[in-house]
């Protein structure tokens, strides 16, 4: 059956549409300034890490069974990190905020086997499994050489300890790919405080209508730079999704670094 005038017009129209969409999306701004930590790197999902240290403890912390006790420690993780006081004052020692937490929930399950002894090498061991599989996610270098290879100004903007976070600079020879790179722990002030963005868009030199972040934390890289007129992509590299009941809607949403190169 041949389509009806009607038909094709809104068909046009929506094709139109479509193109128009594609070519803003394949330019590329002035400026970008993207988050490090699950943007840049990837250090495992962390239900899948916990679960994988609980295996190798199993003998230790019987009669728990191991995905019980990563279940237990993933909700305990979550409403730490979820309190905006807390995360603020542990972000600079993450590894004993990483033994308080647990330490705390094995003393919350009441099981004789949960020792705090344990729940120190637990927590030594979850740590050193982190860093050990911390790496770019894949192709992020090559889509961030890109990126700059086309002449955006880019800006590196982390919070965290400055020892931490210089660590993973130099470990995965980032400093040559930014044309700043700005430490929470450095600078004195991190996201989503306001002087964050400001800041590094004045080292840029560019305004907020010219400039994007990327990132995965909702609040930091996408609500805070909204605010101030930045356009925010949201990078799920991990495949989780948009929360259903998220009240904060990314103007783009991502899986790769790469698909922020034109044509991708």
């Amino acid at each position: 059956m041949e389509a009806r005038g009607g038909d094709v017009q809104h068909a046009l129209r929506v094709a139109g549409r479509r193109d128009k969409l594609a070519g803003v999306m394949a330019q590329l701004p002035r400026a970008i300034l993207f988050d490090l930590d699950d943007t840049i790197l990837a250090a495992g999902q962390r239900p899948l890490v916990l679960l994988q240290v609980a295996g190798e403890f199993a003998g230790d912390m019987a009669p728990v069974r191991p995905e019980d006790l990563a279940d237990r420690l993933e909700i305990a993780l979550v409403a730490f990190w979820s309190d905006p006081v807390r995360h603020k004052s542990a972000r600079f020692g993450i590894t004993q905020a990483r033994r308080q937490v647990i330490a705390e929930a094995f003393a919350a399950m009441g099981e004789a086997s949960l020792t705090p002894d344990l729940a120190d090498r637990f927590a030594a061991r979850f740590t050193a499994c982190r860093d050990e599989m911390t790496d770019f996610f894949p192709g992020a270098r090559a889509a961030l050489e890109a990126v700059k290879a086309r002449g955006v100004l880019m800006a590196l903007v982390t919070n965290g300890a400055a020892d931490t976070q210089r660590a993973k600079i130099e470990r995965f020879d980032l400093a040559g790919l930014f044309d700043h790179i700005q430490i929470e722990g450095e600078h004195g002030f991190g996201k989503p405080e306001t002087q964050a963005y400001l800041h590094a868009m004045s080292v840029l030199g560019v305004q907020a209508h010219e400039t994007w972040m990327i990132g995965d934390h909702l609040e930091w890289e996408v609500a805070a730079p909204q605010r101030l007129g930045i356009y925010a992509v949201w990078h799920d590299g991990f495949g989780v999704g948009l929360p259903a009941d998220s009240p904060v809607r990314p103007d783009r949403i991502i899986r790769s670094l790469s698909e922020l190169l034109p044509g991708a």
